[in-house]
């Protein structure tokens, strides 16, 4: 099913060059699922045609608090109370100001000021020039509207259409659709810290090769989403993969294990839950050449010596944290056969109270995979799905077992 199946949402257009972006918004909210019912400001009309937004929306475009089309000539309380959210994208810095004044004299902000507080929420997705979002009035206008309950989601950085370079571009069209569908996940983890691993590790022999395996990372990614998006404050420490980082989580990228160990030692000292789900390389060479290793013409390979690398699920399960339930351990076990007496042993060599098992072959690379939970008293199966799909299961089921007390953090 499409994340937004079943949900109605008004996309409000306000003046800026960002309205180009708001067309592609508008098709990837109804290609995920969800109806759109746009409504354009005067200036919105300067940027982008009401033809334009009504051809992606598949409905007319409603620009007048007195629509003549709606029988009882009141569009702003019509169009509010079948809402699931209303979302202003580009909101202008004068759009920010009407919202922060309490301003209702055109349609828009005048629906903004009438939906239900309690069941509509509003997200804004600011636009402007670099200095105009700088500027102390801007600062002060976000900061009132997010104080009345709206939701402002951010901008991004780069080129603007000026010409000059800096912050307040409107988010892309992508991010903010990352953004609406987490609006409407559930807050399982509101309140928790959540560290997550994720993709391989490798360990060079020279500067040029080394030891790696085929995970893709798009397990653990999937599953910092989907813990980013129940409301955790989240954290993924990444091995070297090609993944844009998910919405609103901070990532710490690293190359061996030794330095996911170093990195999740530190990140775990704050952290209530840690998911490792990144296939750690079990060995290292014991030394890397500083040349790149060549044949010699013998036939022989090169003798090659190895060490273990450290176990990070296990010396994380061992800590003070852990040990007090301050930290809940959660392991993964990609195998290639008998999963679930594999992933039964690893649970209880690794003491943790959760294992995740999956067939390593069938799920490296893929969008979609199978899991395997396994815990004291027994095992549980969920079947093939989305990946981002099984996370948010999974981090569903997690927020179930944790104890009221891993809330209390370390200092």
């Amino acid at each position: 099913m499409s994340d937004l199946a079943g949900k109605h949402l008004v996309l409000g257009l306000s003046g800026g060059i960002a309205c180009y972006k708001a067309a592609e918004l508008c098709r990837l909210l109804v290609k995920e699922g969800a109806t759109v019912q746009v409504v354009m400001t005067e200036a919105a009309e300067r940027f982008i045609t009401p033809v334009t937004m009504q051809a992606l929306s598949g409905r007319p475009v409603h620009g007048s608090q007195w629509d003549a089309r709606e029988a009882n000539n009141m569009p702003h309380i019509n169009l509010t109370r079948e809402a699931d959210a209303i979302v202003v994208a580009p909101c202008s810095a004068d759009f920010a100001a009407r919202l922060a004044q309490g301003r209702a004299d055109e349609l828009l902000s005048l629906l903004c000021l009438a939906r239900p507080l309690d069941k509509v929420p509003l997200l804004l997705a600011p636009a402007m020039n670099r200095e105009m979002w700088d500027h102390p009035a801007t600062r002060r206008n976000f900061a009132r509207v997010a104080e009345d309950g709206a939701r402002v989601l951010g901008v991004g950085t780069g080129e603007q259409a000026c010409g000059e370079t800096g912050d307040g571009r409107m988010l892309e069209a992508a991010e903010l659709l990352e953004d609406i569908v987490a609006q409407f996940q559930p807050k399982s983890l509101a309140g928790r810290r959540v560290l997550v691993t994720a993709g391989p590790t490798f360990e060079g022999m020279d500067p040029v090769r080394g030891i790696t395996n085929h995970s893709s990372g798009k397990m653990g990614f999937a599953i910092a989403r989907a813990a980013r998006e129940a409301g955790a404050e989240v954290t993924l420490v990444a091995g070297p993969v090609s993944l844009p980082t998910p919405r609103g989580v901070a990532r710490i990228d690293v190359t061996t294990g030794r330095q996911m160990l170093a990195a999740c030692e530190a990140e775990a000292l704050r952290a209530h839950v840690f998911i490792a789900t990144a296939a750690v390389a079990d060995w290292r060479p014991a030394e890397s050449a500083a040349q790149k290793i060549k044949k010699d013409g013998s036939g022989e390979p090169p003798v090659l010596r190895f060490a273990e690398n450290p176990d990070i699920l296990h010396t994380l399960a061992r800590s003070e944290r852990a040990r007090s339930g301050a930290l809940f351990c959660v392991g993964f076990a990609a195998e290639s056969h008998d999963l679930l007496a594999h992933a039964q042993a690893k649970r209880a060599r690794k003491g943790v109270p959760l294992l995740v098992g999956n067939i390593g072959p069938a799920a490296f690379g893929r969008d979609d995979n199978q899991l395997l939970l396994v815990d004291e008293g027994g095992h549980r199966e969920l079947p093939r799905a989305s990946k981002l799909s099984l996370a948010r299961q999974l981090v569903n089921d997690i927020a179930r077992r944790l104890p009221a007390a891993s809330l209390v953090c370390a200092s």
